[in-house]
């Protein structure tokens, strides 16, 4: 056999990308509200507090004129973009176009984006509130004064206590709870120690399967998202309980997808894209914030 037969040897690329492990779509976008917006900011609700009735004690009194409490939300955009570039002559140089991957990672990056909004309204120290926006509401402020609403970790993860604690707080709140779906954002961990509490995975305490195919998606009322996109302080995590009227997503400019050439880049090719949203807490009480230990 000829010794010069290795020169015909040849290399066999498949014509595949795979996009690496990520996050591709926006998880918390369904627990929350959402609406479209123009303009510098944008008023989500005006709120009418309660108000209470006066027991008559006598015939023929006035009336009473008893002031109904008025306040306002406020969410305010931010921007979101992302571009890349893709040379023609690595175009020529590829079996495959990856215009297309370039497009769906963009778009996944903006998925997250939505996500990162909402978890940072959250538990936001500076909510916008009253009549023209010009108030700040704290969430630190709003814990230190309602116990009930923040859960310290106490060295351990998520238990059914805490998940106990957190129902306690909404419906101490007046959270309508049957017609309000309730949902928590949990990180790997927080999930894992469920799977430890019996409670949570036993036949014995439910009516019904907890895990399907070895994931718990509900539990005690609440509807479980999972998110690796949680705020964590030192060793805790800061995972989220709420009410779905209690948060708002609002949207100025929906995701939107350009490819086109740029002549000042020798005709490459771009791919960029762009969002416009602005997510906010709407009423402290419809939130729960519980610290996990990781």
């Amino acid at each position: 056999m000829s010794n010069e037969i290795t020169d015909g040897f040849v290399n066999d690329y498949k014509a595949n990308i795979q996009l690496l492990l990520q996050q591709k779509e926006s998880r918390l976008t369904k627990a929350v509200t959402t609406d479209s917006y123009k303009g510098e900011g944008g008023r989500p609700v005006e709120q009418i507090g309660a108000v209470a009735a006066r027991r008559v004690t006598g015939r023929h009194e006035d009336t009473p004129i008893i002031e109904t409490p008025h306040d306002a939300r406020w969410v305010e955009p931010n921007d979101y973009d992302w571009g890349d570039l893709i040379d023609d002559p690595d175009k020529l140089r590829r079996i495959v176009d990856p215009e297309s991957a370039y497009v769906q990672n963009g778009k996944n990056a903006m998925n997250r984006a939505k996500d990162d909004e909402i978890i940072a309204a959250m538990l936001s120290d500076v909510t916008k509130t009253g009549k023209a926006g010009g108030t700040t509401t704290s969430w630190a402020t709003f814990a230190a004064a309602n116990a009930l609403h923040l859960i310290a970790a106490g060295g351990t993860g998520l238990t059914i206590d805490k998940l106990r604690a957190g129902m306690k707080a909404l419906l101490a709140a007046e959270v309508d709870v049957e017609n309000d779906p309730l949902f928590c954002a949990i990180s790997a961990v927080q999930h894992d120690n469920l799977l430890t509490e019996t409670q949570a995975i036993s036949l014995d305490y439910n009516t019904r399967p907890v895990l399907v195919e070895g994931k718990i998606s509900s539990f005690m009322g609440f509807n479980f998202i999972h998110s690796e996109r949680l705020e964590k302080t030192g060793a805790n995590r800061h995972v989220p309980m709420w009410a779905k009227s209690g948060m708002h997503l609002g949207t100025w400019n929906d995701l939107k997808v350009r490819v086109s050439e740029r002549s000042d880049k020798r005709y490459s090719t771009q791919v960029y894209v762009c969002e416009t949203i602005g997510a906010t807490r709407l009423e402290e009480k419809k939130m729960v914030e519980c610290l996990c230990a990781e």
